[in-house]
């Protein structure tokens, strides 16, 4: 997630050379993943939903982001 990114509000997952941007369901918007990175991702995702949401409103107005754990 980067600072006063553009709409719809979405994340930025990198993975071995790949790059991808999901939205806060977990539906694929640009780019790619591996299969089993992408599922790992999503699954992150629908843990997070409310804490993705509130860090993107946080981006938007230039604030601090909440630390959100990664998936174990």
């Amino acid at each position: 997630m980067y600072f006063m990114d553009h709409n719809p509000p979405h994340l930025h997952a990198k993975y071995a050379g790949f790059e991808a941007l999901y939205d806060f369901s977990g539906n694929l918007i640009e780019g790619e993943l591996p299969n089993r990175a992408s599922i790992m991702v999503k699954d992150w995702i629908s843990l997070h939903q409310d804490e993705l949401e509130s860090n993107w409103n946080k981006a938007q107005q230039g604030v601090s982001l909440d630390y959100i754990a990664p998936l174990e």
